[in-house]
């Protein structure tokens, strides 16, 4: 008897001749449980706050090219099929909240911000109800990694770290200026400019000695705002059918990304991912 004849006698007699231990290990499904799934977007601050990496001089959104083209981020978008949307606002400001009841209402006028020109717009063509604020900030010891570098004689070092801020930004704006939003979105959401971004703040890391970790602490105080942020989103989650659009600054993207990409309960998306089915 040939050994795959062997083997296929064997599983038959261990599946008919003992039923019970078959019922007790099912074959494994071809259709995974269901977990909820999360698709992080980073963007650039489109009313341009003065915050984070990519704070650009961004052109006026209100441009009918601008809108056509953020008319087009909202259909890749709603291809996830979102059915909550968390935004880059303190999770205790109702202001948001209420100003998108006020737009369903026809009594807000949209402002430049990207809150409002992807989540709300969005939500509102989704049917929402609400939108979702996710926001925790903290406080940042930037001053004392800015003394440490002086004591240190490290300035020169330091500074040269943070001018990379200054030409990052000339850079996107140059992008920006030669591209639709949907493209400059898919730049700052790439798996290459992720991880640069976040190893940026590594370096800042490396500024720091035994009992003096300036560095460090700051690198630490933006991933305890990450992790509250990511805590936020998960109480948003209240079965496993959820899909939960998180709109925050590109800065906070691989920080984000990181956790639900790691924890088994949930699944990550990614915007290529809808642009590619388009």
């Amino acid at each position: 008897m040939g050994a795959r004849t062997t083997v296929a006698a064997l599983t038959f007699l261990v599946l008919h001749a003992f039923p019970a231990a078959a019922q007790q290990f099912p074959m494994e499904s071809s259709s995974p449980p269901p977990h909820p799934e999360v698709l992080v977007l980073g963007v650039y601050h489109m009313a341009n706050p003065g915050r984070d990496v990519f704070n650009t001089q961004a052109d006026d959104v209100f441009s009918p090219m601008r809108q056509t083209e953020i008319a087009q981020v909202i259909e890749v978008l709603k291809d996830f099929r979102p059915t909550k949307i968390a935004v880059e606002a303190d999770f205790s400001d109702k202001s948001v909240p209420r100003n998108y009841t006020d737009y369903l209402a026809g009594t807000h006028e949209l402002t430049r911000n990207e809150i409002e020109q992807i989540g709300f717009r969005l939500a509102k063509e989704l049917g929402h109800a609400t939108i979702h604020p996710v926001d925790a900030d903290g406080e940042f010891p930037f001053l004392h990694l800015v003394n440490y570098a002086k004591a240190s004689g490290r300035s020169e070092e330091l500074d040269a770290l943070l001018d990379e801020i200054g030409g990052k930004v000339k850079a996107f704006d140059e992008y920006l200026a030669s591209h639709t939003v949907l493209e400059a979105l898919l730049s700052m959401n790439s798996d290459e400019t992720v991880a640069e971004d976040v190893g940026y703040y590594y370096r800042q890391a490396e500024f720091g000695e035994h009992w003096d970790w300036a560095g460090a602490d700051l690198v630490s105080a933006w991933f305890r705002r990450n992790m509250r942020i990511y805590s936020n989103v998960v109480q948003l989650i209240a079965s496993p059918d959820e899909r939960v659009l998180v709109i925050v600054g590109a800065g906070h993207l691989g920080w984000l990304q990181g956790p639900f990409g790691s924890n088994p309960n949930f699944r990550l998306r990614k915007l290529a991912e809808f642009v590619d089915n388009q």
